[in-house]
């Protein structure tokens, strides 16, 4: 029985769904970049009150990480991913009702705690079924949902802006509606066609389903079981960090680049296809730098080489007089955190197993979803006090260039520390 047939089989039977699901996750998370061209104005909202808006989201998504996941890995990922996909749709469109800064601020934080499940949720479900070194890869496959939120998501959230006035309603109003019905639909497909694990998939011959759990056995990559030490391991404190800074970086330009474009001139239409245009190229980029990082066995220099790109994006952007120039650089630092993903998903998995790696890897991103708060709040706040986006962006461009360095650090921790059971094992 071949390895790479039998999980390729299993890849296409589940990276479909799990596409599906972080998209309209991400098309739920950021469609208010989208409405904020023509919201901010209705609402009368200021910059920081907006950056403010788009971030807390983030915060209900870190409060809520760890204990989602550890539901998950304690009730199924069926039941736990139907309920969340319930919800959080009719919270997204619930949005639509928003009538001033405090209504805003709060359905964006409960929505952020309900969508808190999905993401770690689908990283971990990802270790039920594939052994580490096929894993940077398939993370990557469905990982692509998020440039498709935006590639697919940017014209039709322009086109649903236009529908301004009809029904008495904001053409934000219906973006939020009709935006939030596919997570509601796609919950009873989970409900459906998600298998807990292989155990559990009808697909799969009893024979099958023994091969991949010796193989994950085989390549069990736990060091401790242990929870709570798993949670307090500095590598998955480091990697957080290290998270932290990509995604302040990444939700910083992704929140404020509809408003930036909008600012060189562009109408409401053109913006959403400009800034979907870098999400085009980074769907094909995350695929073959993901596969890159699995076929090499490398990931240090797959994690930090990204974070580079997306900083000097920034640099750039700051220090050109030239609209075009801007936007190549910008686009770049939209490419550079979707590159990142994929192999640093696959360097936190390296390490961790079973309920450990549901906790780790849940705080890993927990700890990331705070950069999603800090960025887009460090933009409007900057760009409120100087009336200049600079600023930000040179300080996210620093973060982002200590960042790499630490990715550098805990690569020879992690090879030292490999030597040492090795060392141990003879």
């Amino acid at each position: 029985m071949g390895d790479e047939k039998l999980f390729t089989r299993c890849a296409w039977r589940l990276i479909p769904l799990m596409l599906a699901l972080y998209f309209v996750n991400y098309l739920d998370r950021v469609n208010v970049a989208f409405a904020s061209l023509t919201m901010v104005r209705d609402l009368d909202f200021s910059p920081s009150e907006y950056g403010f808006g788009a971030g807390i989201l983030f915060v209900g998504y870190f409060a809520f990480h760890v204990p989602a996941n550890l539901i998950l890995e304690r009730i199924g990922a069926r039941r736990w991913m139907f309920a969340i996909l319930l919800v959080w749709g009719m919270l997204s469109a619930a949005t639509a009702l928003v009538q001033g800064p405090i209504s805003f601020f709060v359905l964006r934080f409960i929505l952020g705690a309900a969508e808190a499940g999905l993401f770690p949720g689908l990283i971990f479900y990802l270790t039920l079924w594939f052994p580490p070194e096929y894993r940077a890869r398939y993370a990557a496959n469905f990982l692509i949902g998020l440039p498709l939120a935006f590639v697919i998501g940017s014209p039709i959230s322009g086109l649903l802006l236009e529908l301004d006035g009809a029904g008495g309603l904001h053409g934000w109003q219906w973006m939020f509606i009709l935006e939030g019905l596919p997570a509601c639909l796609l919950a009873f497909v989970v409900l459906k066609k998600l298998p807990d694990g292989p155990a559990k998939a009808p697909w799969l011959s009893p024979a099958e389903k023994q091969f991949i759990a010796a193989r994950l056995a085989a390549r069990d990559p736990t060091e401790h079981p242990n929870l709570w030490r798993a949670l307090s391991d500095k590598r998955v404190i480091v990697l957080g960090l290290i998270f932290f800074a990509d995604q302040s970086a990444a939700s910083g330009s992704r929140f404020w680049m509809p408003q930036i474009v909008q600012g060189m001139g562009f109408s409401n239409l053109v913006t959403s296809l400009i800034v979907a245009s870098p999400f085009v190229v980074a769907m094909a980029v995350m695929f073959a730098w993901g596969k890159s990082s699995d076929v090499k066995g490398e990931r240090v220099w797959h994690v930090a080489i990204p974070l580079l790109l997306t900083g000097a994006g920034f640099v750039i952007a700051s220090f050109t007089s030239s609209n075009l120039v801007a936007l190549l650089a910008l686009s770049v630092s939209m490419i550079g955190p979707l590159m990142f993903l994929g192999p640093f998903w696959g360097l936190n998995s390296s390490f961790l197993g079973g309920r450990a790696a549901a906790g780790a890897i849940a705080l890993v991103s927990a700890l990331g979803s705070l950069g999603g708060f800090v960025g887009p709040n460090v933009v409007g706040v900057l760009r409120e006090a100087t009336g200049s986006y600079v600023p930000a962006m040179m300080g996210l461009a620093a973060a982002l260039g200590i960042s790499a360095g630490a990715v550098f650090l805990l690569g020879r921790t992690m090879r030292l520390r490999t030597a040492g059971f090795a060392r141990q094992d003879a």
